[in-house]
């Protein structure tokens, strides 16, 4: 899951301004003649819409589209078809722009933001990890498996045999990470340094989302006179608690991708990163003790 801010709720400016960036990108390689354009897109473009969809492996072929206004997906979203729009573009010395995205799921690994901010606020809670995708079920992807998948990528479309298939073209990239619920992955990655999942009762799912959805409307109504950000949105709720898996099979089949490493390295890497994280805030205790 890959996520703007904690709940940040936007709007459709905020995602075409990202999307015009990209197009500006686009741009200066026509101009200056680059003829490969390999863009890093999500799977947040393809959804989930609703907690209550379920996809299981899916793949490309299905043709799944996010239909969220929240600035991340929506901005992905533009910025991925701006990208697969430009394949085949003349650059200024007469050549052509190649271009393919790839949508890796929710990145982890050693130096992840979003992982780094669950440990650290854990920590600051007596070790307690925050409950947020109790019902989801996902596949996320090691980040050196997803920068690989780059790597392959740029040979490919290099590569006058390969590159016919990937012109154009998008591409989940996953590794062989299990699939779990985003509160099991973090608690599976983290319990070797004693920090526990939190046993407290939640408000149901349902009744959350409708909350989010009056949150959002205050901010709507607000946002003439002041900028208020609701603590979560719809959309935060959706992608943690939906079923939401897909396969790296047409990636292998066109690029060649496997992953690079095993779910074993990937975890054992991740795991004793946060190590660090824990013995760097316990640091931070000492100097603090008078």
């Amino acid at each position: 899951m890959d996520v703007n801010g904690k709940g940040r709720v936007a709007w459709e400016r905020d995602g075409a301004d990202r999307a015009e960036g990209t197009q500006l990108l686009l741009d200066a390689c026509i101009q200056a003649s680059v003829p490969f354009f390999i863009y890093t897109s999500s799977i947040a473009v393809a959804g989930p819409n609703s907690y209550k969809e379920i996809v299981q492996n899916g793949h490309e072929e299905e043709h799944h589209e996010t239909t969220w206004t929240a600035s991340y997906p929506y901005s992905k979203k533009l910025a991925e078809k701006a990208v697969l729009a430009a394949n085949g573009s003349t650059l200024k010395n007469g050549g052509n722009l190649w271009t393919c995205s790839l949508r890796p799921p929710y990145i982890y690994g050693e130096g992840s933001p979003v992982l780094s901010g669950i440990v650290n606020r854990a920590l600051e809670n007596n070790g307690v990890l925050e409950n947020t995708g109790k019902f989801s079920v996902a596949n996320p992807v090691y980040v050196g498996n997803a920068a690989w998948a780059h790597i392959l990528a740029c040979r490919a479309l290099r590569d006058p045999k390969k590159a016919v298939s990937i012109q154009g073209q998008f591409y989940y990239i996953t590794d062989d990470t299990p699939h779990q619920s985003y509160d099991d992955f973090r608690y599976n990655m983290s319990k070797e340094w004693g920090l526990r999942p939190d046993s407290r009762l939640r408000l149901p799912l349902s009744l959350r989302y409708w909350l989010a959805f009056l949150l959002e409307t205050v901010s709507f109504l607000l946002s003439p006179i002041y900028k208020y950000q609701p603590p979560f949105s719809r959309y935060l709720l959706t992608t943690s608690n939906s079923v939401f898996t897909f396969s790296y099979k047409k990636a292998q089949r066109d690029l060649g991708y496997k992953p690079l490493n095993t779910w074993e390295e990937a975890k054992e890497k991740t795991v004793e990163w946060i190590g660090s994280l824990v013995e760097k805030h316990k640091g931070a205790l000492k100097k603090k003790t008078p």
